[in-house]
């Protein structure tokens, strides 16, 4: 493995740092904080017309609340730091980082601006597993494991339902900006997929399941999703990442400990044809990052292997039939 500079690792800290400010001087409207059970969450409020809208800002934090009390002089300093990011971007480039292509960073932008993000969208899939690099601060294994043309995203239903707060504008409307085709499921006619015409690339939307597979409404994001079992573990306590596109763009993604236990049940899960092909794909990832975070954050990595194999003897038969054809990742996980 080789590590980013030391340079390139702060310069990205210092970004995403930058792109989480802006996202709060970007909103309008006077924040508040609403109560839900055990946990709190700011919200803007401001006034649509004859209406009130309340636009949800984030969970509440030590973080958050810094944010709120200095949102004027975010708001006041949005310019410069907007150069101050193009600046970090270039120096990342230098620095050998991957960058976003044009045709995938155009789409997260876009989602990113219509909210995708701020309201629980998670990246999730090999997109995911490229952003790794600035947050593990290793370059990324070159090849077929690391390639991609699909950008999948997913929400807890849940959470879609209790925000109170949809993206805008609407995601068909971005989608049909970018020149992206719904495509019905053959099975049931509904869209929980786009594609786009010339570049290839697939949007797909996801929501954990348990139980049944079928396709669930997304509300905050305004699309249908397919649900899939396995899932609510991999999206569970999300993280910031930026895309290096232009001068940045705020996304979230897994934290890296638990995509690399679901990468071990997902490949259990494939089948014949093409799905060994992905398998293959899985592991490789899990392997990568089950030995950077061995290495660097063996404590996340164990609290992470421990609770998947606890959630019951189907999680764990998954896991241990992928370990079975990877025996020096198997050696690792053992030995934390």
């Amino acid at each position: 493995m080789t590590a980013l500079s030391s340079i390139a690792m702060s310069a990205y800290t210092d970004l995403v740092r930058l792109l989480k400010d802006d996202s709060m001087s970007e909103i309008t409207g006077k924040p508040m904080l609403k109560q839900r059970g055990a946990k709190a969450y700011w919200y803007a409020a401001r006034r649509v017309g004859s209406q009130m809208r309340f636009i949800y800002l984030g969970e509440d934090s030590d973080e958050m609340r810094a944010r709120i009390d200095r949102i004027e002089e975010l708001r006041a300093t949005a310019k410069a730091r907007q150069t101050e990011r193009s600046r970090l971007v270039r120096l990342l480039r230098a620095e050998s980082m991957t960058p976003t292509d044009r045709a995938t960073g155009s789409i997260l932008s876009a989602m990113a601006n219509a909210g995708t993000f701020r309201l629980g969208g998670t990246i999730v899939g090999t997109h995911a597993f490229r952003l790794y690099e600035g947050e593990l601060g290793l370059r990324l294994p070159l090849g077929e494991v690391a390639n991609t043309g699909d950008i999948d995203i997913a929400q807890f239903r849940k959470l879609s339902l209790a925000l109170n707060d949809q993206v805008d504008p609407d995601l068909t409307e971005v989608f049909t900006s970018l020149k992206f085709d719904p495509l019905p499921s053959i099975d049931n006619g509904q869209t929980w997929r786009w594609s786009q015409g010339g570049s290839g690339q697939l949007v797909e939307f996801l929501t954990p399941a348990f139980g049944v597979e079928t396709i669930r409404d997304l509300p905050a994001l305004g699309v249908k999703a397919q649900a899939l079992n396995y899932l609510n573990y991999l999206i569970a306590e999300p993280i910031h990442a930026a895309a290096l596109y232009r001068s940045g763009v705020l996304v979230q993604i897994p934290r890296p400990e638990r995509f690399a236990l679901h990468k071990l049940i997902v490949a259990d899960r494939r089948r014949d044809g093409e799905g060994r092909l992905k398998a293959a794909k899985d592991r490789a990832q899990a392997a990568f990052l089950i030995n950077a975070l061995a290495e660097d954050r063996p404590d996340d990595l164990s609290l992470a292997y421990s609770a998947a194999m606890d959630v019951g003897p189907r999680w764990r038969e998954r896991i241990q039939n992928t370990l079975k054809r990877m025996p020096e990742t198997n050696e690792v996980l053992d030995g934390l």
